[in-house]
């Protein structure tokens, strides 16, 4: 618990040993784990599953939250928990991997990443199995499994994958949900201007929302000083532990300087032989760095849209860092920027889109001539466009390119909406509502 005081000049924090610590000054930093608890939206998503499939994996960057909702979801309870961020367990994993996965009736196995070789025994325990044990493992990774080249055993027909993202505005409230991106798919366009004013949103400040971001215990329980400690940690375990789990990286000092300027870029196509040269970096390793960033989940592609699916695979994708607060600590700036905000709106997207029954695909829009929509989601073959703008005055140059799209892709498209950092929801052009941000993430 917080107390007065502290060697930071703050509150000093009472703690028990966690996974995550850090040399600051001199010291260490201990983190620590909030008794309160906020419900996830993914957890109706989990209960469903496991009552389903004998393998249900929860993946996402660390500290998003995974051992906890786990933890403390009642469905869980009968599930012992096995972590291997703890180095006996990893070993007995390691060298009895079909001994370890028959521990338990029911288990939940913590960071499988950091012993791949587990994937296969957990195969191999499911098959032998005459009549399968809906949720007989539970296993959580801070890596994306599907993408990592240690895990060449598949599970497919067996388990069930979801990511668990940062906490979204609404469960960082304690609501169990992300914003009703899918009311602007299943209303008509002529109830858009009422529905955002519907939702009891609670009006913030965009640069707040964007410093806090939605990792659970800095977004809770750290005041913005606190935070900046929290996440100089979070980058150091990432650097010393995770990272070497994944790959060898041999120089972590520009490694980090890498992951600065790619936070730099947050919302934009990064040029990795630019941004190689910048780093006095050769290219190829650039690349290597940027997919590793991508498994682990800290730096995400969106990828760009055009009506033939073949030529999406040909375009250069934007990133963005997983976490606004994150991203903004990471990049040295002082003060967000509109790309911030930006990031803030994608996470939200991704926790609706990897939650929503029908499998909804995020892209952005980009056309020969340089015009650019930020966001377009896909669901069910109908297309809805989304712009992003900080200003609190927002005009015709903020909405043109939605027009642009809207005009291209017209028997697709839904719908545009811009999404600003003012107060006023109104009819920007035909197709095209502008409403503030809150009150829609």
């Amino acid at each position: 618990m917080p107390g007065d005081g502290g060697a930071f000049g703050i509150r000093t924090l009472y703690v028990r040993f966690t996974d995550l610590t850090c040399p600051i000054y001199g010291r260490r930093f201990f983190l620590v784990k909030s008794t309160d608890y906020r419900p996830r939206a993914a957890s109706l998503r989990l209960k469903e599953l496991i009552r389903v499939l004998p393998v249900v994996v929860l993946t996402g960057a660390r500290q998003t939250g995974k051992s906890r909702l786990l933890n403390t979801e009642v469905p869980f309870a009968d599930h012992k928990v096995f972590t291997l961020d703890d180095i006996a367990t990893r070993a007995d994993a390691e060298n009895d991997p079909a001994g370890f996965v028959n521990r338990a009736p029911r288990m939940i196995i913590d960071e499988i990443q950091r012993a791949p070789e587990l994937m296969i025994a957990v195969k191999a325990a499911v098959d032998r199995e005459e009549q399968q044990t809906p949720g007989r493992y539970v296993l959580t990774g801070s890596a994306n499994l599907l993408l990592m080249k240690q895990v060449s055993e598949s599970l497919a027909g067996r388990a069930a994958y979801v990511t668990l993202e940062p906490m979204t505005r609404h469960e960082l409230i304690g609501e169990a949900r992300t914003a009703l991106w899918s009311s602007f798919f299943d209303n008509p366009h002529s109830e858009w201007l009422s529905r955002p004013t519907e939702v009891t949103a609670k009006k913030e400040d965009w640069k707040e929302a964007v410093r806090r971001g939605g990792f659970p215990y800095p977004a809770l329980r750290l005041d913005p000083v606190e935070r900046g400690f929290w996440f100089d940690g979070y980058t150091t375990t990432y650097l010393e532990r995770d990272l070497r789990d994944l790959s060898a990286v041999d120089d972590l000092v520009s490694f980090r300087r890498a992951m600065q300027a790619f936070a730099l870029r947050t919302g934009t196509p990064v040029n990795a032989a630019a941004v190689a040269a910048e780093l006095g970096l050769v290219a190829r390793t650039l690349r290597r760095w940027l997919d590793l960033l991508h498994v682990s989940y800290q730096f995400l592609q969106l990828p760009a849209y055009t009506a033939r699916r073949s030529a999406r695979l040909r375009k250069r994708p934007k990133y963005y860092w997983n976490d606004s607060g994150l991203a903004l600590h990471l990049s040295g700036n002082a003060e967000p920027n509109g790309a911030h905000l930006e990031t803030l709106v994608f996470a939200d997207l991704r926790a609706w889109a990897a939650l929503d029954a029908k499998r909804p695909s995020l892209m952005y829009w980009r056309d020969d001539e340089g015009r650019e929509v930020d966001f377009v989601v896909e669901r069910d073959g109908k297309l809805l466009a989304v712009e992003v703008k900080a200003t609190t005055r927002p005009s015709w140059d903020d909405w043109k390119h939605l027009v642009t799209f809207i005009a291209d892709y017209r028997k697709s498209v839904v719908g545009g909406l811009l999404l600003h950092g003012g107060d006023e929801t109104f009819q920007a052009a035909e197709g095209i509502v502008a409403t503030p941000w809150w009150r829609v993430v």
